[in-house]
């Protein structure tokens, strides 16, 4: 297992950093690049666990953070910097010949989702924790407009206790995509947190995501022919 921690240049004045990790066998299953949410950065708990779980099921994986966090600041970039990062990011790390998966936890799945509906050469998106909506608030304009356009294989990985997003309301987002698989996490929150009374860890719930992703990858994106980078 090699890992790497390089800069991405998104604009003349804007880097961020960006950490590849490669798997001892080659070629790669795939390449998977990670977004963490709005409050987290390079260090994100649950997209440093997905690195070291995809990594030794053969995937290389690729994790960033956007420029507010490079710069210390809370207040998240305007969407049109975030999309900008992201496809930067897929632009420098992109390897010939080999499937591309995008996706993240929260706001890093959601522009990721914007991405590849704006069609970004993708093969497919993980989306964990999606927010559909601010925080109990769903009388908000849901963020799902985009989603129509999203051509690809499209994972959706929620708690079912996410105030994000009702696995109802989940359900009737995700439907609009044509080739969208909906997981639901039984009992977690928006942070992948389960209740005490479940017997559950967070660590519990961040393996069964990463199984279900796997068997996903495995099925409805490694078996598929039509390779972004052949489009």
């Amino acid at each position: 297992m090699d890992e790497e921690t390089f800069q991405v240049h998104v604009r003349p004045e804007t880097s961020v950093t960006a950490v590849r990790t490669m798997p001892d066998t080659e070629p790669a299953n795939g390449l998977f690049i990670y977004a963490p949410g709005a409050g987290s950065n390079i260090n994100d708990p649950f997209g440093s666990y997905l690195s070291q779980q995809l990594v030794l099921a053969g995937f290389a994986f690729v994790r960033f953070q956007f420029p507010y966090m490079e710069a210390g600041k809370r207040r998240p970039d305007q969407t049109s910097l975030l999309e900008e990062t992201w496809k930067q990011v897929i632009e420098t790390v992109k390897i010939a010949d080999i499937k591309l998966i995008i996706g993240g936890r929260s706001m890093g799945g959601r522009i990721a989702s914007h991405v590849a509906a704006q069609g970004a050469a993708v093969d497919a998106v993980a989306l964990f924790a999606y927010p559909l909506h601010p925080p109990g608030n769903p009388t908000t304009k849901s963020r799902d407009s985009h989603l129509p356009q999203i051509e690809t294989p499209a994972l959706f990985c929620s708690g079912t206790r996410d105030t994000f997003a009702t696995p109802e309301e989940l359900s009737a987002a995700a439907s609009t995509v044509s080739l969208a698989t909906v997981h639901p996490l039984e009992g977690a929150d928006h942070g992948f947190a389960a209740l005490k009374s479940s017997g559950r860890t967070k660590e519990d719930v961040w393996g069964e995501a990463t199984g279900f992703l796997l068997s996903w990858l495995e099925t409805e994106v490694l078996d598929r022919g039509d390779a972004a980078h052949l489009r």
